[in-house]
């Protein structure tokens, strides 16, 4: 079969097109001719090796296929959307069957692709994390990107009362609007608290997704109302944010948590309530997942390095069979 597989660590330049040997599944392991593999940040670090070690780290020595997520058929004609460790970028690849879920008919294979990791931390952050109640402000961080995006989405299908996107450029704030918040402001961290306090009527907020970290976190610390939480799950401005003293967190009555999606999927599977819900949701219209650019299998240094300079919007997909 063809694949693009990694014979070093380092960045997109080390991915070579090779033809190898077809995977074969084991027991409570599925075969998948792969439509589309999906592209992730995950992948760019597994390459990199900044992810050798710990939950959902590839295993077996190199050379590898990179590649976390994978839509295709099943020889028993099944159309299915998949999560793997490693070895989607490739026409073929196996799938633990406790990751694998059959898709509902008018789903997209970007679109499927969109809600697996992307979709399920979104879904995650906000119900399982910061525990949404109907009526309840949220403050979404990055609203145009993947995750945002459905964070918006997700938010107003979860019942909140108002919804406030943060997003750098007029067009992607416009974007988020399109997708149901209520407001959105410029995300940076100078001026945020009054921007986001004034698109909130002036009353602190009750719920803050981040993915952005460093001093955009810090200054969000200061929007959240008492009993607020603020959630991070990324840090895309590779800053670190302030020490926070547990006695702050006491005397404001907030919490602030963390969330990774990869140890959950290892503990739990991908498939699942939530999986399925979203994917139902995708079917019948009412969540809009952002499907971005598509590239031949030969193109995933490209649409790698695309994704590194952020030259792109929504979910990057690979089709191997072209």
């Amino acid at each position: 079969m063809r694949a693009m597989r990694y014979e070093r660590f380092g960045g997109p330049e080390v991915l070579r097109e090779a033809w190898v040997a077809d995977p074969v599944a084991g027991p409570g392991e599925t075969l998948v001719e792969v439509e589309a593999s999906g592209v992730n940040f995950g992948d760019i670090k597994q390459i990199a090796g900044q992810h050798t070690e710990g939950p959902g780290a590839p295993d077996g020595p190199l050379p590898r296929i990179p590649g976390m997520e994978v839509v295709g058929r099943t020889a028993d004609g099944r159309r299915v959307l998949g999560y793997l460790r490693q070895g989607g970028y490739a026409t073929k690849a196996v799938v633990p069957d406790r990751d694998l879920v059959e898709l509902p008919d008018g789903v997209g294979a970007g679109e499927a692709l969109a809600v697996l990791v992307q979709g399920l931390t979104a879904w995650h952050v906000l119900r399982s994390v910061a525990r949404i109640r109907p009526g309840e402000s949220v403050v979404v961080h990055a609203a145009a990107g993947g995750t945002g995006s459905l964070a918006v989405q997700l938010a107003r299908e979860f019942g909140a009362g108002r919804i406030i996107a943060t997003a750098s450029s007029q067009e992607k704030r416009a974007f988020a609007r399109e997708l149901g918040a209520d407001a959105a402001i410029d995300g940076a961290a100078e001026g945020y608290r009054e921007r986001v306090l004034e698109a909130n009527r002036g009353q602190p907020v009750d719920i803050v997704l981040d993915a952005i970290g460093g001093s955009v976190l810090d200054a969000a610390l200061g929007t959240l109302g008492p009993l607020g939480r603020l959630v991070t799950y990324g840090a895309s401005s590779r800053q670190a944010a302030s020490p926070l003293a547990p006695e702050r967190l006491a005397v404001d009555n907030i919490t602030v948590a963390g969330f990774w999606l990869i140890p959950l999927l290892v503990r739990e599977g991908a498939g699942g309530a939530a999986l399925d819900a979203l994917l139902g949701l995708t079917a019948r219209g009412r969540l809009r997942p952002l499907v971005g650019a598509e590239y031949g299998l030969a193109q995933a240094r490209e649409a790698q390095e695309d994704l590194l300079g952020r030259r792109t919007r929504g979910k990057l997909v690979l089709l191997p069979h072209g």
